[in-house]
Protein backbone atom coordinates (compact mmCIF):
# COMPACT_ATOMS: atom_id res chain seq x y z
CA UNK A 1 0.00 0.00 0.00
CA UNK A 2 0.94 3.93 -0.67
CA UNK A 3 2.07 5.43 2.38
CA UNK A 4 3.21 2.58 4.75
CA UNK A 5 4.36 0.57 1.94
CA UNK A 6 3.85 -2.66 3.84
CA UNK A 7 1.06 -5.18 4.60
CA UNK A 8 0.45 -5.61 8.16
CA UNK A 9 0.00 -9.67 9.55
CA UNK A 10 -0.90 -10.76 12.92
CA UNK A 11 0.17 -14.47 14.35
CA UNK A 12 -3.14 -15.57 12.78
CA UNK A 13 -2.09 -14.31 9.67
CA UNK A 14 -5.18 -12.15 9.56
CA UNK A 15 -4.85 -9.01 7.57
CA UNK A 16 -4.09 -5.70 9.13
CA UNK A 17 -3.15 -2.32 7.95
CA UNK A 18 -0.04 -0.48 9.95
CA UNK A 19 -0.18 2.74 11.16
CA UNK A 20 3.08 4.86 9.94
CA UNK A 21 4.39 8.36 11.26
CA UNK A 22 1.88 10.84 11.04
CA UNK A 23 3.77 12.61 8.33
CA UNK A 24 2.93 9.52 6.27
CA UNK A 25 -1.01 9.80 6.99
CA UNK A 26 -1.87 11.62 4.17
CA UNK A 27 -0.94 8.52 1.35
CA UNK A 28 -1.47 5.49 4.17
CA UNK A 29 -4.69 3.20 3.46
CA UNK A 30 -7.47 2.86 5.84
CA UNK A 31 -6.95 0.71 8.55
CA UNK A 32 -9.03 -2.66 9.97
CA UNK A 33 -10.32 -2.81 13.27
CA UNK A 34 -12.12 -0.41 15.65
CA UNK A 35 -10.24 2.81 16.91
CA UNK A 36 -10.46 1.73 20.51
CA UNK A 37 -8.97 -1.56 19.79
CA UNK A 38 -6.09 0.05 17.66
CA UNK A 39 -5.62 2.50 20.42
CA UNK A 40 -5.90 -0.26 23.03
CA UNK A 41 -4.06 -3.27 21.90
CA UNK A 42 -2.80 -3.15 18.39
CA UNK A 43 0.89 -1.98 18.12
CA UNK A 44 1.78 1.06 15.89
CA UNK A 45 4.69 1.92 14.21
CA UNK A 46 6.01 5.08 13.74
CA UNK A 47 8.96 5.77 10.66
CA UNK A 48 10.98 8.60 9.63
CA UNK A 49 11.84 9.74 7.76
CA UNK A 50 8.40 9.04 5.79
CA UNK A 51 7.73 6.52 3.25
CA UNK A 52 9.43 7.93 -0.21
CA UNK A 53 11.09 11.30 1.33
CA UNK A 54 13.45 12.19 -1.30
CA UNK A 55 16.38 14.87 -1.09
CA UNK A 56 16.79 14.65 2.51
CA UNK A 57 19.57 15.95 4.44
CA UNK A 58 21.76 12.67 4.88
CA UNK A 59 21.82 13.81 8.62
CA UNK A 60 18.72 13.31 9.05
CA UNK A 61 17.80 11.64 11.95
CA UNK A 62 16.19 7.68 11.09
CA UNK A 63 13.97 6.57 13.86
CA UNK A 64 11.55 3.59 14.01
CA UNK A 65 8.96 3.80 16.86
CA UNK A 66 6.46 1.11 18.79
CA UNK A 67 3.38 2.53 20.14
CA UNK A 68 1.76 0.46 22.66
CA UNK A 69 4.41 -2.54 22.38
CA UNK A 70 7.90 -3.44 21.82
CA UNK A 71 10.44 -3.65 18.61
CA UNK A 72 11.42 -6.96 17.68
CA UNK A 73 13.66 -6.28 14.65
CA UNK A 74 14.43 -2.95 12.62
CA UNK A 75 16.94 -3.37 9.24
CA UNK A 76 17.83 -0.42 7.58
CA UNK A 77 19.93 -1.46 4.30
CA UNK A 78 21.61 0.26 1.79
CA UNK A 79 22.31 -1.43 -1.37
CA UNK A 80 22.32 -5.05 0.99
CA UNK A 81 24.78 -3.08 3.59
CA UNK A 82 22.62 -2.90 7.37
CA UNK A 83 22.80 0.90 8.68
CA UNK A 84 23.91 0.95 12.41
CA UNK A 85 21.37 1.30 15.32
CA UNK A 86 20.48 0.81 18.31
CA UNK A 87 17.44 0.23 20.77
CA UNK A 88 16.36 2.12 23.44
CA UNK A 89 16.42 0.51 27.01
CA UNK A 90 12.62 -0.55 26.65
CA UNK A 91 12.76 -1.29 22.83
CA UNK A 92 10.19 1.26 21.96
CA UNK A 93 12.46 2.75 19.67
CA UNK A 94 14.96 2.54 17.21
CA UNK A 95 17.74 5.05 16.21
CA UNK A 96 20.32 4.97 13.51
CA UNK A 97 23.37 5.99 14.96
CA UNK A 98 25.35 7.65 12.22
CA UNK A 99 24.44 10.26 9.79
CA UNK A 100 23.52 8.55 6.11
CA UNK A 101 25.70 8.50 2.83
CA UNK A 102 24.44 11.40 0.39
CA UNK A 103 22.48 10.36 -2.66
CA UNK A 104 21.61 7.32 -1.70
CA UNK A 105 18.67 4.88 -1.35
CA UNK A 106 17.44 3.28 1.90
CA UNK A 107 15.27 0.83 2.71
CA UNK A 108 13.44 0.23 6.15
CA UNK A 109 12.00 -3.19 7.74
CA UNK A 110 10.63 -2.87 11.30
CA UNK A 111 8.45 -5.59 13.38
CA UNK A 112 7.12 -5.04 16.62
CA UNK A 113 5.00 -7.20 19.17
CA UNK A 114 1.95 -5.22 20.77
CA UNK A 115 0.16 -6.02 23.68
CA UNK A 116 -2.60 -8.09 22.18
CA UNK A 117 0.11 -10.74 21.27
CA UNK A 118 0.51 -9.88 17.59
CA UNK A 119 3.09 -8.89 15.56
CA UNK A 120 2.78 -5.97 12.86
CA UNK A 121 5.34 -5.22 10.01
CA UNK A 122 6.19 -1.98 8.64
CA UNK A 123 8.49 -1.33 5.33
CA UNK A 124 9.27 2.03 4.06
CA UNK A 125 12.11 3.76 1.58
CA UNK A 126 13.54 6.82 0.90
CA UNK A 127 16.97 8.36 -0.46
CA UNK A 128 18.88 11.24 0.40
CA UNK A 129 20.16 14.26 -1.18
CA UNK A 130 23.04 15.29 -3.76
CA UNK A 131 25.99 16.81 -1.83
CA UNK A 132 27.04 20.00 -2.91
CA UNK A 133 30.91 19.83 -2.48
CA UNK A 134 32.45 17.19 -0.46
CA UNK A 135 35.14 17.07 1.95
CA UNK A 136 38.02 14.51 1.38
CA UNK A 137 40.31 13.00 4.30
CA UNK A 138 43.23 11.55 4.79
CA UNK A 139 44.03 8.85 7.88
CA UNK A 140 48.43 9.70 7.86
CA UNK A 141 48.57 7.56 10.89
CA UNK A 142 48.19 4.45 11.14
CA UNK A 143 47.68 2.77 8.04
CA UNK A 144 44.94 -0.18 7.59
CA UNK A 145 46.45 -3.35 9.47
CA UNK A 146 50.07 -1.62 10.76
CA UNK A 147 51.75 -3.01 13.59
CA UNK A 148 52.54 0.41 15.59
CA UNK A 149 54.50 1.45 18.55
CA UNK A 150 52.65 2.20 21.65
CA UNK A 151 53.08 5.94 21.52
CA UNK A 152 50.74 5.96 17.90
CA UNK A 153 48.50 8.54 17.59
CA UNK A 154 45.29 8.62 14.95
CA UNK A 155 46.07 11.59 12.60
CA UNK A 156 43.26 12.82 10.80
CA UNK A 157 43.79 15.55 7.78
CA UNK A 158 40.81 17.02 5.82
CA UNK A 159 40.88 19.08 2.05
CA UNK A 160 39.19 22.03 3.39
CA UNK A 161 38.78 23.81 6.86
CA UNK A 162 35.88 22.42 9.44
CA UNK A 163 33.54 24.71 10.74
CA UNK A 164 31.48 22.39 12.44
CA UNK A 165 34.12 20.25 14.60
CA UNK A 166 31.72 19.33 17.47
CA UNK A 167 30.04 17.45 14.24
CA UNK A 168 33.01 15.57 12.32
CA UNK A 169 34.27 14.86 16.27
CA UNK A 170 31.05 13.06 17.29
CA UNK A 171 31.47 10.84 14.00
CA UNK A 172 35.00 9.32 14.69
CA UNK A 173 35.33 6.46 16.53
CA UNK A 174 38.03 4.15 18.48
CA UNK A 175 37.87 0.75 19.30
CA UNK A 176 40.15 -1.20 21.46
CA UNK A 177 40.50 -4.74 22.80
CA UNK A 178 42.18 -3.38 26.17
CA UNK A 179 40.81 -0.33 28.15
CA UNK A 180 42.28 2.70 27.44
CA UNK A 181 41.49 6.35 27.80
CA UNK A 182 42.48 9.40 25.22
CA UNK A 183 40.63 12.33 23.32
CA UNK A 184 40.71 14.37 20.25
CA UNK A 185 42.85 17.03 19.61
CA UNK A 186 42.45 19.81 16.88
CA UNK A 187 45.36 21.71 15.91
CA UNK A 188 43.45 24.83 13.60
CA UNK A 189 40.76 23.55 11.21
CA UNK A 190 41.83 21.14 9.00
CA UNK A 191 43.74 18.43 11.46
CA UNK A 192 42.40 16.33 14.20
CA UNK A 193 44.75 14.18 16.33
CA UNK A 194 43.73 11.45 18.66
CA UNK A 195 46.25 10.42 21.40
CA UNK A 196 45.74 7.96 24.71
CA UNK A 197 46.47 9.63 27.85
CA UNK A 198 49.12 6.94 28.45
CA UNK A 199 50.42 4.90 25.89
CA UNK A 200 48.65 1.86 24.55
CA UNK A 201 49.13 -1.24 25.99
CA UNK A 202 51.12 -3.95 23.89
CA UNK A 203 50.20 -6.50 21.96
CA UNK A 204 46.23 -4.39 21.63
CA UNK A 205 44.28 -4.62 18.66
CA UNK A 206 42.43 -1.29 17.92
CA UNK A 207 40.23 0.22 15.32
CA UNK A 208 39.20 3.58 14.15
CA UNK A 209 36.07 4.37 11.78
CA UNK A 210 35.46 8.06 10.76
CA UNK A 211 31.68 7.94 10.26
CA UNK A 212 31.83 11.22 8.05
CA UNK A 213 29.47 10.21 5.12
CA UNK A 214 27.34 13.05 5.30
CA UNK A 215 28.13 14.92 8.38
CA UNK A 216 27.88 18.62 7.45
CA UNK A 217 31.22 20.04 7.93
CA UNK A 218 29.82 23.46 6.62
CA UNK A 219 27.53 25.43 4.71
CA UNK A 220 27.14 23.47 1.54
CA UNK A 221 29.79 20.82 2.64
CA UNK A 222 29.30 17.36 3.82
CA UNK A 223 31.47 14.17 4.43
CA UNK A 224 31.50 11.96 1.47
CA UNK A 225 32.85 9.02 2.69
CA UNK A 226 33.33 6.53 5.98
CA UNK A 227 36.74 4.83 6.42
CA UNK A 228 38.25 2.13 8.81
CA UNK A 229 41.69 0.97 9.90
CA UNK A 230 42.72 -1.86 11.97
CA UNK A 231 45.94 -1.79 13.56
CA UNK A 232 47.97 -3.90 16.08
CA UNK A 233 49.91 -2.12 19.21
CA UNK A 234 53.32 -4.02 18.87
CA UNK A 235 56.05 -4.76 21.53
CA UNK A 236 56.64 -1.37 23.66
CA UNK A 237 59.72 0.04 22.22
CA UNK A 238 61.14 2.88 24.07
CA UNK A 239 64.20 4.53 23.08
CA UNK A 240 66.17 7.60 25.10
CA UNK A 241 68.88 9.53 23.11
CA UNK A 242 71.03 12.17 25.84
CA UNK A 243 72.92 14.56 24.02
CA UNK A 244 75.20 14.84 27.61
CA UNK A 245 76.42 11.07 27.46
CA UNK A 246 75.97 11.24 23.56
CA UNK A 247 74.23 7.68 23.86
CA UNK A 248 71.00 6.24 22.93
CA UNK A 249 69.29 3.71 24.64
CA UNK A 250 66.74 1.55 23.15
CA UNK A 251 64.40 -0.85 25.77
CA UNK A 252 61.94 -3.45 24.17
CA UNK A 253 59.17 -4.32 26.76
CA UNK A 254 60.99 -2.44 29.82
CA UNK A 255 64.58 -4.61 28.43
CA UNK A 256 67.33 -2.49 27.21
CA UNK A 257 68.21 -4.20 24.17
CA UNK A 258 71.06 -1.98 22.41
CA UNK A 259 72.91 0.85 23.87
CA UNK A 260 74.62 2.90 21.08
CA UNK A 261 77.03 5.84 20.85
CA UNK A 262 75.58 8.80 19.13
CA UNK A 263 76.22 12.18 17.75
CA UNK A 264 73.76 14.71 17.69
CA UNK A 265 72.74 18.84 16.30
CA UNK A 266 76.55 20.86 16.38
CA UNK A 267 74.32 23.94 17.07
CA UNK A 268 76.04 27.24 16.43
CA UNK A 269 72.43 27.79 15.23
CA UNK A 270 69.30 26.79 16.43
CA UNK A 271 68.41 25.28 13.73
CA UNK A 272 71.40 22.92 14.45
CA UNK A 273 69.61 21.48 17.86
CA UNK A 274 68.66 18.18 17.80
CA UNK A 275 64.81 19.25 19.17
CA UNK A 276 64.33 18.38 23.07
CA UNK A 277 61.09 16.18 24.36
CA UNK A 278 59.04 13.39 23.60
CA UNK A 279 59.28 12.44 19.50
CA UNK A 280 57.69 9.89 18.03
CA UNK A 281 58.99 7.20 15.11
CA UNK A 282 57.22 8.69 11.93
CA UNK A 283 58.46 7.06 9.23
CA UNK A 284 61.75 4.91 7.41
CA UNK A 285 63.02 5.93 4.59
CA UNK A 286 66.09 3.94 3.24
CA UNK A 287 68.12 6.02 1.06
CA UNK A 288 66.50 9.86 1.88
CA UNK A 289 68.31 12.76 0.99
CA UNK A 290 69.42 15.15 3.05
CA UNK A 291 69.11 18.83 1.43
CA UNK A 292 69.79 22.07 3.73
CA UNK A 293 67.33 23.63 1.17
CA UNK A 294 64.38 22.12 3.12
CA UNK A 295 65.59 24.02 6.15
CA UNK A 296 66.18 27.76 4.54
CA UNK A 297 69.78 27.36 3.15
CA UNK A 298 69.55 26.78 -0.53
CA UNK A 299 72.67 26.51 -2.06
CA UNK A 300 74.75 29.24 -2.37
CA UNK A 301 74.55 29.68 1.92
CA UNK A 302 77.42 28.95 3.94
CA UNK A 303 76.57 25.40 5.37
CA UNK A 304 74.95 24.71 2.14
CA UNK A 305 74.97 20.73 1.91
CA UNK A 306 72.60 17.96 -0.27
CA UNK A 307 73.60 13.94 1.06
CA UNK A 308 71.99 10.74 0.59
CA UNK A 309 71.60 9.32 3.73
CA UNK A 310 70.73 5.23 4.54
CA UNK A 311 68.65 3.65 7.51
CA UNK A 312 66.84 6.79 7.89
CA UNK A 313 63.74 6.64 11.05
CA UNK A 314 62.39 10.54 10.54
CA UNK A 315 61.08 11.75 14.22
CA UNK A 316 59.61 15.31 13.29
CA UNK A 317 59.09 17.65 10.10
CA UNK A 318 62.01 19.90 10.74
CA UNK A 319 64.56 17.56 8.87
CA UNK A 320 65.63 15.56 12.11
CA UNK A 321 66.38 11.72 11.69
CA UNK A 322 67.95 8.72 13.35
CA UNK A 323 70.50 7.32 10.31
CA UNK A 324 73.84 5.91 9.17
CA UNK A 325 76.48 8.49 9.30
CA UNK A 326 79.93 6.31 8.69
CA UNK A 327 80.99 9.76 8.21
CA UNK A 328 81.29 10.85 12.12
CA UNK A 329 81.55 7.17 13.32
CA UNK A 330 84.95 9.14 14.85
CA UNK A 331 82.62 11.39 16.74
CA UNK A 332 79.64 9.45 17.73
CA UNK A 333 79.82 8.47 21.65
CA UNK A 334 81.86 11.82 22.29
CA UNK A 335 80.76 14.99 20.56
CA UNK A 336 78.13 16.87 18.53
CA UNK A 337 78.59 17.33 14.78
CA UNK A 338 75.32 16.94 12.99
CA UNK A 339 72.95 19.11 11.31
CA UNK A 340 70.08 18.45 13.91
CA UNK A 341 69.91 14.66 12.87
CA UNK A 342 70.83 11.98 15.48
CA UNK A 343 73.78 10.03 13.61
CA UNK A 344 74.22 6.45 14.13
CA UNK A 345 77.19 3.94 12.81
CA UNK A 346 75.82 2.17 9.84
CA UNK A 347 75.40 -1.16 11.67
CA UNK A 348 73.62 0.11 14.58
CA UNK A 349 71.51 2.87 12.08
CA UNK A 350 70.44 -0.20 10.16
CA UNK A 351 69.42 -2.44 13.07
CA UNK A 352 67.15 0.58 14.49
CA UNK A 353 65.97 0.95 11.17
CA UNK A 354 64.74 -2.67 11.22
CA UNK A 355 63.22 -2.39 14.76
CA UNK A 356 61.49 0.34 14.73
CA UNK A 357 57.57 0.52 14.48
CA UNK A 358 55.89 3.73 13.34
CA UNK A 359 54.61 5.67 17.08
CA UNK A 360 57.62 4.68 18.70
CA UNK A 361 58.13 6.95 21.56
CA UNK A 362 61.87 8.34 21.20
CA UNK A 363 62.58 10.77 23.90
CA UNK A 364 65.86 13.51 23.38
CA UNK A 365 67.30 14.94 26.18
CA UNK A 366 69.82 17.61 27.56
CA UNK A 367 69.35 19.90 24.65
CA UNK A 368 68.24 23.58 24.65
CA UNK A 369 65.37 23.97 21.90
CA UNK A 370 62.19 22.21 22.47
CA UNK A 371 59.92 20.21 20.34
CA UNK A 372 56.66 21.78 19.02
CA UNK A 373 53.72 19.74 19.33
CA UNK A 374 53.06 20.27 15.95
CA UNK A 375 57.09 19.49 14.64
CA UNK A 376 55.67 16.33 13.43
CA UNK A 377 54.19 13.93 15.73
CA UNK A 378 55.54 15.70 19.19
CA UNK A 379 51.81 15.55 20.13
CA UNK A 380 53.23 14.13 23.80
CA UNK A 381 54.90 17.19 24.86
CA UNK A 382 51.46 18.45 26.17
CA UNK A 383 50.57 17.53 28.82
CA UNK A 384 46.76 15.50 29.63
CA UNK A 385 44.92 18.63 30.15
CA UNK A 386 46.01 21.02 27.69
CA UNK A 387 45.56 17.93 25.74
CA UNK A 388 42.60 16.97 26.10
CA UNK A 389 41.37 20.40 26.12
CA UNK A 390 41.40 20.65 22.19
CA UNK A 391 38.27 18.63 21.91
CA UNK A 392 36.12 20.87 20.23
CA UNK A 393 33.21 18.41 23.10
CA UNK A 394 35.92 19.12 25.45
CA UNK A 395 35.55 15.40 26.47
CA UNK A 396 38.20 12.51 27.07
CA UNK A 397 36.87 9.04 25.89
CA UNK A 398 37.01 5.67 27.44
CA UNK A 399 37.79 3.40 24.79
CA UNK A 400 37.22 -0.42 25.00
CA UNK A 401 36.12 -2.84 22.65
CA UNK A 402 32.27 -2.00 22.83
CA UNK A 403 33.27 1.35 21.44
CA UNK A 404 33.34 4.73 23.40
CA UNK A 405 32.05 6.28 26.53
CA UNK A 406 32.66 10.23 26.57
CA UNK A 407 34.01 11.97 29.34
CA UNK A 408 32.81 15.44 30.11
CA UNK A 409 36.17 17.65 31.38
CA UNK A 410 35.88 19.39 34.81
Amino acid sequence: MRGGGSEATDRGRLPAALLLAAAMAAGAAGCTGSDAEMADNSVRLEVAPPHDSDDLRPDSPVTVRARNGTLENVTVTTKGDPVEGSLNADRTEWRATWTLQPDTRYAVMATALGRDGRTRTATSRFRTAKADQVVATTIEAPYDRETVGVGIPIVLRFDREIADRAAVERALEVRSAKPVEGAWHWFGNQTVVFRTRKHWPRHTDASFTAHLAGVRTSKGTWGGRNQTVRFRIGDEHITKASENTHEMVVRKNGRVVRRMPISMGKGGRLKYVTTNGEHLTMDKENPVVMDSSTVGCPPGCPDYYRQVVYSAVRISNSGEYVHSAPWSVGSQGNSNVSHGCVNASPADARWFYDFSYRGDPFKVTGTIRELEPENGWGYWQLDWDDWAKGSALKRSLKIGPEGTTPVPLT
